[in-house]
């Protein structure tokens, strides 16, 4: 069954308005790719793992905004309706502040994040948020600092050793509350190195959580080499999801099941065609490629789905978990109900489910024995499995 989905509460602006001159390339760094995928694809590849949606504003150079909005829409998919792209600024600061002004109303959490830390893990994202809403403070991962640091004079001789217990090496996103980040920005009189000194400027709290070594910064064409080296050597593991779909009886419906047509039998009520094993089967998928769920990637508020059939869920779907280089090994989905009766045409149905998601589905059949809102013949149940690799 395909929820409404509410607007989103957490924003990310994602900065790719930088030059790289460092790096030595001959396009700004956002737009440098790390195996065949630009810096700024892999950022968004780890805001789009985020559990919740958020909304996307990605800064961009002006001259470089219709390419930076083709990455994003291509990336996000169906997500891509919470996609802004802006031009960014001559510094840092007024970058961000061109985001901010792009905000929805219905944010509440900001997230800064420089796409030069294209590998920074979705769970990074997702840290943040938490302890902003946990705190009502800013929060700014970081690593503790591991070498030991000297300082010194102008000419290079060494003054003092610095107590490095003290000492973190920041990175981003840097979290949030709306109101405290755009107060901050609104009174800011002059430029500072990240988001988290602005806010402290202002008077507010910023705090420190763990960080990722994988969130390194791009900077040089060392740095380069190492983010293609770690993509390149990344194992493939084996991810499992589940997926539940329930969906009353309509009489004046045609029954669409498993992507196929059922004449003689009541149709599902849905905003789509109430094809539940279908919708379970996008569900464990997306669970099992931690892509969030059917509501929150095909939600009803979205005219395109309006009676679609469970096709264009299933292929959307499968374009959602290969672009984020997710492989299907195999789905087993089982229907609960009354009716109708699988068996006659199982073989039919997993056929071409088969065939839709490029991976074996198994279908079974079975019926919870009079008790409960299946067994009253009130409508089917669907549970589904899903396997996948990346």
């Amino acid at each position: 069954m395909v929820e409404p989905v509410e607007a989103p509460s957490v924003a990310v602006i994602v900065v790719a308005a930088g030059s790289g001159t460092r790096l030595g390339a001959t396009v700004p760094k956002a737009f440098v790719e790390i195996a065949g995928r630009s810096v700024l694809e892999r950022s968004l590849r780890s805001v789009l793992g985020m559990s919740e949606p958020a909304q996307v504003i990605v800064v961009a150079p002006g001259e470089w905004m219709t390419t930076a909005e083709s990455i994003a829409r291509a990336t996000l998919g169906a997500a891509s309706t919470y996609v802004t792209v802006v031009a960014g600024g001559d510094t840092r600061q007024q970058s961000v502040s061109a985001g901010l002004a792009a905000l929805s109303d219905s944010i509440e959490v900001v997230l800064v994040h420089d796409s030069a830390r294209s590998l920074t893990p979705s769970a990074q994202f997702e840290a943040v948020v938490a302890s902003v809403r946990a705190t009502g403070a800013g929060v700014i991962p970081g690593l503790a600092v591991a070498d030991t640091i000297k300082q010194v004079d102008w000419v290079g001789a060494v003054e003092r050793t610095v107590d490095r217990s003290a000492l973190v090496a920041v990175q981003t996103p840097q979290g949030f509350p709306r109101t405290v980040l755009v107060e901050a920005y609104a009174s800011a009189q002059t430029d500072h190195t990240d988001d988290a000194a602005l806010v402290a400027a202002s008077g507010h709290a910023v705090t420190v959580i763990d960080g990722d070594p994988l969130a390194f910064k791009i900077t040089t064409p060392w740095d380069l080499a190492r983010a293609e080296s770690l993509v390149a050597s990344a194992p493939r593991m084996s991810r499992t999801g589940i997926g539940i779909d329930v969906h009353a009886f309509d009489e004046a419906a045609p029954l669409w099941l498993g992507t196929l047509e059922w004449p003689g039998e009541p149709g599902l009520a849905g905003h789509s065609d109430g094809d539940a094993l279908a919708h379970a089967v996008c569900d464990a998928l997306l669970s099992a490629a931690g892509l969030g769920d059917i509501g929150g990637r095909f939600g009803t508020d979205d005219p395109r789905y309006v009676d679609a059939r469970g096709t264009v869920f299933l292929e959307a779907t499968r374009a959602l978990l290969e672009a984020e280089g997710f492989t299907i090994g195999n789905v087993a989905v089982q229907l609960i109900g009354n009716r109708p009766k699988l068996a006659p045409r199982r073989a039919e149905v997993e056929a071409r489910l088969t065939d839709i998601l490029g991976a074996p589905v198994s279908v079974s059949a079975t019926t919870s024995d009079a008790l409960g809102f299946t067994g009253r013949g009130e409508g089917v149940t669907a549970v589904a499995t899903a396997l996948v690799w990346g």
